[in-house]
């Protein structure tokens, strides 16, 4: 069992997973290479982090195995397929978070207007 909880117990796993990444694609890479990946983990995913952070997240040995044996079994196509996932789902993120802000703005408007219907007699 991973001892720590929290961010620290995230930062250590991707540590393990990105090594166990690494070796499935061959890759080489040098200790600042993988620094700069963790970093950018956590600059990308921070907010989520922090809010862990506030909490308690235990993860076990047993959830991190689980995690590096899908590792393993992903074929060439499959990791090809998360590659070209991931700028989409960024891309996702920031359509989603406009239609959230868009439908706020509509209950919003929607409440003023029924609070003027109700204090001005309405229509």
């Amino acid at each position: 069992m991973i001892e720590s909880k929290g961010t620290k117990a995230l930062l250590t796993a991707f540590d393990r997973l990105f090594q166990r990444a690494a070796g499935k694609l061959n890759l080489a890479y040098t200790e600042e290479e993988q620094n700069e990946a963790k970093q950018r983990f956590v600059e990308r995913y921070g907010d989520a982090l922090r809010m862990i952070e506030e909490g308690e997240l235990p993860l076990a040995e047993s959830t991190l195995t689980r995690m590096e044996a899908a590792i393993d079994e992903l074929s060439p196509a499959a990791v090809a397929g998360h590659l070209a996932t991931g700028p989409l789902v960024l891309h996702l993120q920031e359509i989603m978070q406009q239609i959230a802000l868009r439908a706020a703005e509509q209950r919003v408007l929607e409440r003023l207007v029924s609070q003027a219907d109700e204090r001005y007699g309405g229509n």
